[in-house]
């Protein structure tokens, strides 16, 4: 009765149970050392003896267990009670595959560590090996693709031009991408404000650190505190519950570029200045604050200063975001790069679609340097490639604008050719067209041919045939 007693006894069968799985590993393992709280040797059995050099269990009891054997991580198990489950420890030459786990006395108090070797061979791990570096693999590549979804593909050479705005910007963009100021980029819509931020970002020190974009005013009011600097689990109802990551969070060592920062609201821009000055954030639903290092370049289309005299923008908050500012220049008002622009344009458009090789004629480019382009480059964009969908041949004309340009456009197109209140003939506009093209190509390189035949990406020769077809003067022509 006393042992059928014994064997339903919990207490019985847990000891047995120790006993026997420490049996058992004992008969499988390749070797097991165990050391008391101090980290000296309290057993070791005769299977580990060859390894570890001795000859007699002896050798080892009441040593260190750095002295049998050194670099040892069983100390650090004994004094923290946290194990090692898998691990691999070199020993003579030899990689061993070990688990180290504590020692607990009947109060569970560590009173010392256990080791077993379990494999001295990496052979039979080589499935599980294999799989870890499969899934290590499959981590690289995830970051990868995340890294190259936040990754700015723009840089300086993608903002073409050389009129004055232009270059004016370019220098002082050049200057930011070597600090880490905040920048403010001002300008009408569409003249390439997140491209120059994106290419300030690749000529930086941060270029392999991700680049994240977010439109001001595309995010609701009630969510926008939570995009900007993330959410706690739970932070409020409908909340995702493992939390989320804000913008800043994503973009910490990057760049920030913040368009249409004229939008954001009262309340946030107070939070905003303060992650620009501490340089931290605090999670929505948080009482914790964490630093974060981000490069911030913000954008506008309308007024700041304005704003800020209605009272809809914080002073302080400009003046924070207005240490360099760069002001890009509408399209009009850099028609002298608009061949240089429209062939970029061109490249891109063709690029991304099924048009073959695309050419602009100067007549085409007098059609278009005749527009005001209130879209500026965005709408520039936009009418190439629809002049490409409708062209047959992709050699576009100052036919193809005139169709296609808004209503209105025809008649100041026509205008400087009207003859008694009649208009002329379309080849004499378009002549009048290549004309003033050439003209502006003059006046933009100040009268340097090689320059101004760069920006109608035609040869100097050509430019000097033209120039003498209309009678233009331009210096002696080429020998």
């Amino acid at each position: 009765m006393a042992a059928a007693s014994s064997i339903s006894d919990p207490a019985y069968l847990r000891a047995r149970a120790m006993e026997t799985l420490f049996e058992r590993l004992e008969n499988l393992c390749e070797g097991a050392i165990a050391i008391d709280r101090g980290g000296r040797v309290v057993y070791v059995n005769e299977k580990y003896l060859a390894a570890l050099g001795l000859k007699h269990i002896a050798e080892a009891i009441g040593r260190p267990i750095e002295e049998i054997i050194p670099n040892s991580l069983m100390r650090k198990v004994a004094e923290t009670g946290e194990p090692i489950l898998l691990d691999i420890m070199e020993l003579g030459g030899e990689q061993l595959v070990v688990t180290r786990m504590p020692i607990e006395d009947e109060h569970r108090k560590v009173i010392g560590a256990i080791g077993f070797v379990l494999y001295d061979h990496l052979e039979s791990l080589k499935p599980l090996l294999a799989r870890v570096s499969q899934l290590e693999s499959d981590l690289r590549l995830a970051r990868r693709q995340l890294s190259n979804a936040r990754a700015a593909r723009f840089t300086f050479a993608d903002f073409v031009g050389v009129t004055p705005g232009i270059a004016q910007a370019k220098e002082l963009a050049a200057r930011a991408a070597r600090q880490s100021v905040t920048v403010l980029l001002t300008g009408e819509t569409g003249t390439g404000k997140e491209m120059l931020a994106q290419a300030i970002h690749n000529a930086s020190s941060r270029a392999d650190k991700p680049f994240v974009s977010v439109n001001v005013a595309a995010i609701p009011d009630t969510l926008i505190e939570s995009e900007f600097f993330g959410t706690v689990p739970g932070a409020y109802t409908g909340a995702d519950r493992k939390g989320r990551e804000g913008k800043f969070r994503i973009a910490d060592g990057g760049t920030l570029f913040l368009d249409e920062i004229g939008e954001m609201p009262l309340q946030l821009q107070a939070k905003l200045l303060r992650v620009l000055q501490e340089r931290e954030i605090e999670p929505l639903g948080s009482d914790k604050v964490s630093k974060v290092d981000v490069r911030v370049v913000a954008a506008t289309n309308v007024d700041l200063r304005k704003r800020v005299s209605d009272g809809a923008f914080r002073a302080d908050l400009y003046y924070r975001l207005n240490v360099l500012s760069i002001d890009l220049p509408p399209l009009r008002d850099c028609l002298g790069d608009l061949p240089e622009i429209s062939a970029r344009l061109l490249e891109d458009i063709s690029a991304s679609g099924d048009y073959v090789s695309a050419k602009i004629t100067p007549s085409a480019l007098a059609a278009l340097a005749c527009y005001d382009w209130p879209g500026n480059v965005r709408e520039l964009r936009n009418i190439l490639e629809r002049a490409l969908i409708l062209s047959d041949s992709g050699r576009l004309t100052g036919d193809d604008f005139v169709r296609i340009l808004p209503v209105g456009t025809q008649t100041r197109l026509a205008a400087p050719v009207r003859a008694a209140g009649f208009v002329v003939p379309y080849a004499e506009a378009e002549a009048e067209f290549e004309k003033h093209t050439l003209e502006q190509a003059l006046a933009a390189s100040n009268g340097q041919i090689s320059e101004a035949a760069k920006m109608l990406r035609i040869s100097r020769a050509t430019f000097y045939k033209k120039l003498a077809k209309f009678g233009l003067a331009a210096g002696p022509a080429p020998v």
